[in-house]
């Protein structure tokens, strides 16, 4: 009887041991980890998790804003939302200068909370030099899709005291629908002047103000 309780004492020691052996290697391992590693580990796991939350949660709906001026002088072309206007000024600009397309194109990258148009288009790059700006607005639009966004609707406002756009306004429209993919009641264009204040009024430039609302697909 003796000799089995004996036996009986040894197999549990010998139980207890081997689980404090196993704890202590746990914690040694835990700890054998530098302690920034384990830091900078934590900090990409929690990243990761809210990237793929922010992706999972985009909202249904999203809002932008964008502006645009340049500068008048005579003998440069004048294109606006992508009309060539024969006029005795033009914008000094260095692509086509094209404030409607600017503006709009600035509005849809806010929305998608992208880099601003002179970030992704710098004028110190010799690629957008002249360039004609329906190939910064289709981009534009490349980067909505593929954010899973279309637009919701679209309205701009031109402040320029000359020259006068009211018959124009609908071909601006149009080139607005066909490179936004879009349909013609979501898109709106005003104008208004600048009551001879500042040089917009002076006629020595123009601006552009665009406000755009982009859906979920």
């Amino acid at each position: 009887r003796l000799m089995g309780t004996l036996l009986l004492l040894a197999t549990l020691l010998s139980g207890t041991t081997a689980s404090l052996a196993s704890s202590r290697c746990r914690v040694q391992s835990t700890f054998s980890t530098p302690f920034s590693q384990r830091v900078s580990q934590n900090v990409r796991h929690s990243t990761r998790a809210r990237i793929a939350a922010s992706l999972a949660s985009d909202p249904p709906m999203r809002i932008g804003h964008g502006w645009d001026i340049h500068r008048l002088e005579e003998g440069l072309p004048l294109t606006i939302g992508g009309v060539k206007i024969p006029f005795e000024k033009g914008t000094v600009a260095h692509s086509d200068g094209d404030v409607l397309y600017h503006s709009l194109t600035d509005a849809i990258l806010g929305a998608i909370g992208m880099p601003d148009i002179g970030q992704l288009f710098p004028d110190n790059d010799p690629r957008w030099k002249g360039a004609d700006s329906h190939v910064f607005m289709s981009e534009a639009h490349r980067l909505m899709a593929d954010r899973g966004y279309k637009i919701g609707n679209v309205d701009i406002t031109l402040i320029l005291q000359k020259p006068k756009v009211k018959d124009i306004k609908p071909e601006m429209a149009e080139n607005i629908v066909s490179l936004l993919k879009t349909e013609p009641s979501r898109v709106n264009i005003k104008a208004r002047t600048h009551e001879n204040v500042d040089s917009v009024g002076e006629v020595r430039a123009l601006a552009c103000h665009a406000v755009v609302l982009l859906e979920k697909s």
